[in-house]
C-alpha cells in the first residue's frame, strides 16, 4: 500500500476511532480532499456514517467519488449559514474555527481536529495498518497521489504541499 496510507490513513483512522462512527450518524469532514480528509471520508462511509465533505470547487467530484453523500464548496457556500448539525465534526486540515465547529456539532456530538493531535504520537499498530491495507486491497479504500517529484526537486514538492491545496 502507498506510503500515504501510513500517514493520512493512519491519522484518519486513529481520530475517527475516538468518535466511533456508526450507521446513521452524520459526519462532517472539513478538508475532505487532503491527505487525512480523503481517508476520513472513506472510513466514515465504511463504518456506515452519512458523510458531508467540505472542499473547494475543484475537488467536489473527487470527494463525491469517495462516498460523501453531500459536498459543500467552501469557496461558494457560506458554511457559517449551515443549519444542520453533525454527530462528528472532523477538521482534517486544522482550519475550521473552533466556534464554528461547536455550532455545527450536535449536542452530544464529537469534534475531532488534526490540530489537537499535531505532534502527538498516534497509537497505530501493525493490525491497524493491515486493516487499512486490507481495505485498499478489497477496493473499500482508495489512495491518492496528487503529484510525484524526483528527489532532486524535493524543495519544489514541499513548497507545493505547503500551499495547502494538494489532493490526497
Amino acid at each position: 500500500a502507498p506510503a500515504g496510507l501510513a500517514t493520512g490513513g493512519a491519522t484518519a483512522l486513529s481520530l475517527l476511532r475516538k468518535a466511533d462512527p456508526r450507521p446513521g450518524q452524520r459526519v462532517l469532514v472539513y478538508g475532505a480532499s487532503g491527505s487525512v480528509g480523503v481517508y476520513a471520508v472513506q472510513l466514515a462511509r465504511y463504518f456506515g456514517a452519512e458523510v458531508t465533505g467540505v472542499c473547494s470547487t475543484g475537488n467536489l467530484a473527487l470527494v463525491q467519488s469517495l462516498g460523501a453523500g453531500r459536498v459543500i464548496d467552501y469557496t461558494t457556500t457560506e458554511l457559517k449559514s449551515c443549519a444542520e448539525t453533525f454527530d462528528v465534526v472532523f477538521d482534517a486540515v486544522a482550519k475550521l474555527p473552533a466556534a464554528l465547529a461547536r455550532r455545527l456539532s450536535a449536542p452530544s456530538g464529537v469534534r475531532l481536529s488534526v490540530a489537537k493531535h499535531a505532534g502527538s504520537v498516534l497509537k497505530m499498530t501493525t493490525a491497524d495498518l493491515k486493516f487499512l491495507a486490507a481495505l485498499v486491497d478489497g477496493g473499500e479504500l482508495r489512495t491518492f497521489i496528487d503529484r510525484e517529484y524526483p528527489l532532486d526537486r524535493m524543495v519544489e514538492a514541499h513548497t507545493y504541499v505547503q500551499r495547502g491545496h494538494k489532493r490526497g
